[in-house]
């Protein structure tokens, strides 16, 4: 009789994790109740959230370990054992990953570093696709996924799009270039898996987009909020009106929206729709992470909710990055306890919040992002010293109604050495209303941010139109 094999310590403790993911995904193929996809997760007490997590990360750990040779370095390095990581208690011994550690990896190890847990056999044998981060903080970074990795995010995908409100017998007009990007990928099989249907967005221009508004009638638009101002804009010069379209929910993603108070009023008032969102990232959360309920934009504060069952979330100071008391603000960290390939241990995604484990008025007990997520850290800009967020510029702007949806910031360095900032917006007349409007927009630019600024406005259509992510900031200050 011939043996086979002992397997592996790499299979071992991959069977043992995707053994442990498997036991913890419940009502898998449809919702089990109109408000919620998973009542036993959706609705879970803490303790049993604490046990889900708690069991999950004493099968990641080994699994990093064996099978991720940048985990096993800093394992190494660090004088831990994947033992020493088992509970919720034993995280802080574990610092926390940053993007420039994993991109010194990618450049040392290119193309791909060695951060993923899955290598070319798996790939070659059940690979689905692969992805980059935005690149918006620094060098892009590939991950690859798996079709078990597709599986677990059209489940967690449509936990979130139940909580939004989003059901069958709608039509979800997603729109984006469908490039190496996370988001509306994780979004659209979601939608097949719920039995949704789509309308692909991709390849067209903005009057292309508009007039399958107005001929197909799709009731939910998913892009960016600065897409979906242009979008609306573009309809009304069409002779259309987006406030009479089909559209009854704006669902948003890929930059700060529905926690900018005013860029949430101005959008819902353009079309006339309700806002949701989505927040993640591609390194440890390329599912969805902190989505919208129907009580989060009714609440005194804006809030996403997250979902503990498939991640742990902390929040850390900025300077050394120890964990903040729950309701104090701090950065993001994330801990993906739901994928074969980039099962991340405590990734500083890094955007400020705020936390909180009451349950919500819509009965989900898991952990909120109250204010939503306004700014990451990486994008706080620092001008003589002080330091602000471009939303609190957008806010700033969104105050005055008869601004256009566009607007640029620009940082520079002077003739005296001086670096100054010009914020740019777009008005309709010129002359005196113009100058007007401006002075008052700096005054409320200082008012929020304590910095003077110039603000120039310009004729509408001066500012390019963004269909991805808003790159709101050109820094040319001579360094």
């Amino acid at each position: 009789m011939i043996q086979s094999a002992p397997a592996s310590r790499q299979d071992q403790t991959r069977s043992r994790w995707l053994t442990v993911l498997a036991r913890h995904r419940g009502s898998l193929e449809a919702p089990d109740s109109p408000d919620y996809w998973s009542r036993q997760y959706d609705l879970a007490s803490r303790d049993e959230i604490t046990a889900i997590q708690n069991e999950k990360l004493a099968a990641l750990t080994p699994f990093l370990y064996e099978n991720s040779d940048f985990y096993r370095r800093r394992f190494d390095r660090l004088g831990l054992a994947p033992t020493d990581i088992r509970t919720l208690e034993d995280l802080p011994k574990w610092p926390v990953v940053s993007k420039q550690e994993m991109s010194e990896d990618a450049e040392q190890n290119p193309p791909l570093g060695t951060y993923l847990t899955i290598g070319e056999s798996e790939w070659r044998d059940r690979g689905w696709m692969q992805f980059m981060s935005s690149g918006s903080t620094g060098r892009p970074r590939t991950f690859r996924y798996t079709h078990t990795d597709r599986q677990y995010w059209a489940w967690a995908n449509a936990r979130a799009l139940q909580a939004m409100g989003i059901r069958r017998g709608e039509t979800v007009f997603p729109l984006g270039g469908f490039g190496p990007h996370v988001w509306l990928w994780g979004v659209m099989e979601a939608l097949a898996h719920m039995r949704i249907g789509m309308i692909p967005g991709g390849g067209m221009d903005g009057p292309a987009r508009a007039r399958i508004v107005d001929r197909f009638k799709p009731t939910v638009i998913a892009c960016t909020p600065s897409y979906a101002l242009y979008l609306g804009r573009v309809m009304q010069d069409l002779g259309l009106d987006p406030a009479a379209s089909s559209i009854h929910t704006l669902f948003i993603g890929g930059e700060p929206g529905v926690s900018i108070t005013s860029t949430r009023r101005r959008l819902e008032s353009l079309w006339g729709a309700r806002t949701v969102e989505f927040y993640g990232c591609t390194e440890a959360s390329p599912h969805v992470g902190g989505f919208s309920c129907p009580n989060s934009a009714d609440s005194p504060a804006t809030f996403a909710h997250l979902l503990e069952d498939v991640q742990i979330w902390e929040t850390v100071d900025p300077l050394k990055h120890q964990v903040v008391p729950q309701g104090q603000r701090g950065l993001t960290v994330c801990t993906s306890l739901n994928s074969e390939s980039s099962p991340q241990l405590r990734f500083l995604v890094g955007d400020y919040t705020t936390l909180d484990r009451e349950t919500c008025r819509c009965g989900r007990s898991h952990t909120r992002a109250m204010g939503s997520f306004a700014g990451r850290a990486d994008d706080v800009i620092n001008l003589r010293g002080i330091k602000f967020f471009p939303s609190q510029i957008e806010e700033a702007i969104r105050a005055f109604p008869e601004c256009g949806d566009e607007f640029e910031i620009v940082l520079a360095t002077n003739a005296d050495g001086l670096d100054v900032m010009t914020v740019r917006i777009e008005h309709p007349q010129s002359g005196e209303p113009a100058v007007a409007l401006a002075e008052r927009i700096a005054q409320e630019i200082r008012s929020r941010c304590e910095v003077r600024a110039m603000v120039e406005a310009l004729r509408p259509g001066s500012l390019p139109k963004t269909e991805f992510k808003a790159r709101r900031v050109r820094d040319r200050r001579v360094k």
